[in-house]
């Protein structure tokens, strides 16, 4: 019907987010960023080319490709730029 709103689910914003930089931050503090290369239903990641980074600043390690557990991320940013933009600078 004309006029109807369609409502947007977050797994839409990560579906179109594929091949882009992403940003997520864990449970346990741990930060990441990295191309996001694949997600689920269970909004699984699977990035590359990723690094792990503290405080969005400094960059703690390489990693390259790397499986995150849904259940285990507070939180992903479409804007590593700006969540990171120190680690990601250097």
């Amino acid at each position: 019907m004309p006029g109807e709103n369609k409502t947007v689910t977050p797994m839409k914003y990560l579906r179109d987010a594929i091949d882009t930089q992403v940003y997520v931050r864990l449970k346990d503090g741990s930060e990441f960023v990295g191309v996001l290369k694949m997600t689920d239903s269970t909004m699984n990641l699977i990035l590359e080319d990723s690094i792990e980074v503290k405080d969005g600043k400094q960059v703690v390690a390489k990693i390259g490709k790397i499986l995150i557990r849904g259940s285990m991320i507070q939180y992903i940013s479409f804007t590593p730029d700006i969540a990171a933009s120190e680690a990601l600078s250097k």
